[in-house]
């Protein structure tokens, strides 16, 4: 099998896409002059005595030009970037990374315990992974790599540079990890102490860290200082906030007012995910994608496939809506003269001489 990327030396090559579409764009070109001038020659039979097409087909060469050069550049360029590739292997199989999304999760038993999501049904560990679901989904999740630190009496760091969400979503399952620590109260700056330790040597404003708890007694000094690397800080509250359930002899509830603390000395957000997911302008603020538009977040690539799917559908089209729609001139007899020239040969044929005329009725014959 022939490897067109090899063969045409794509990727090694400064604006190669860009120099191939003006080829295809000039060949095109002096193919529509040569038919152009074939037409010409042959106008009176094609468009009748005007000798001229319907206005909107004396586009139609441009059209054709147009649309091959973009298919053209589309399909060269979909040669040369770096294709997506989708796969459980780890971050080497998916290329670079953009960014990081670096995760501190409460494991605590309290998050076991069953009073969050709208209905009171989940439990809190459930509603958390619900609530990271809904943010992958519309987070650019394919370009940033994921990372968890658990937390209860200490820290753990449980994955690093993940780009398997799979992995992700089983430490959000029920994986009881608070058994990996000793029983005793939730550090919550441990977790923020890990934190900050692994996101040190990232690059800057490359991180944005989410933090998801029912809540805890925070002391009112000794917060840790993330470093430069964490761009936006969101701090997520699960669990019924009035209503509380007991476990381990005390009243266990969502602390909105200690969380929103945290998320104020952090310079971060605080969202009460008990009833509602995170909005989508907070989670495009969060990954510094506020201010792009639209255009801007698409790719190279998502711009190749966009000029070769308009290319070659026009290229497609044209032919058909040319035939269709393409002049007035219609030769030949239309079918109210074909209708009349049959009622004339037919009249023709009844009153020429020698043709047999109808007989006229015997007259009765009376018997008696």
């Amino acid at each position: 099998m022939v490897n067109l990327d090899k063969l045409l030396n794509l990727r090694d090559t400064e604006f190669g896409p860009e120099w191939i579409a003006v080829a295809v764009l000039a060949l095109a070109v002096f193919g529509e002059w040569l038919h152009g001038r074939r037409v010409a020659r042959i106008a009176h039979l094609a468009f009748g005595p005007t000798r001229k097409p319907a206005w909107w087909a004396r586009g139609a060469p441009t059209l054709r030009v147009l649309g091959a050069a973009a298919a053209a550049w589309g399909f060269a360029t979909l040669l040369a970037v770096e294709p997506k590739r989708y796969s459980s292997e780890g971050a080497g199989a998916l290329g670079e990374v953009e960014g990081r999304i670096l995760l501190v999760l409460d494991v605590s038993p309290s998050m076991r315990l069953v009073d969050a999501g709208p209905e009171k049904k989940d439990s809190r560990m459930s509603r958390a992974r619900r609530l990271m679901e809904s943010f992958f989904d519309r987070a650019p999740i394919d370009q940033n790599a994921v990372s968890v630190v658990a937390f209860y009496t200490g820290a753990k760091p449980v994955v690093v540079d993940t780009r398997d969400i799979e992995v992700v979503r089983n430490i959000l399952g029920d994986l009881p990890m608070h058994y990996a620590f000793n029983a005793g109260k939730t550090q919550l700056f441990d977790g923020l102490e890990e934190a900050a330790k692994l996101a040190k040597p990232w690059p800057p404003r490359s991180t944005t860290l989410i933090i998801i708890s029912d809540g805890d007694t925070v002391p009112a000094t000794g917060m840790p200082r993330m470093p430069a690397s964490v761009r936006s800080t969101i701090v997520v509250g699960v669990g019924d906030a009035k209503t509380g359930k007991f476990i381990d002899g005390r009243n266990s509830r969502q602390e909105v007012a200690v969380l929103k603390q945290v998320a104020a000395r952090l310079g971060g957000s605080f969202h009460d995910g008990n009833e509602k997911h995170l909005a989508s302008d907070l989670i495009a603020a969060a990954m510094g994608r506020e201010d792009e538009s639209v255009f801007e977040r698409l790719t190279r690539r998502e711009y190749a496939l966009i000029a070769l799917a308009s290319g070659s559908g026009l290229l497609a089209l044209l032919p058909v809506l040319l035939q269709l729609a393409g002049t007035s001139w219609r030769p030949g007899a239309g079918r109210r003269g074909a209708l009349a020239d049959k009622r004339a040969a037919a009249a023709a044929s009844k009153s020429a001489p020698g043709a047999p005329r109808p007989r006229s009725p015997a007259p009765p014959v009376d018997v008696a």
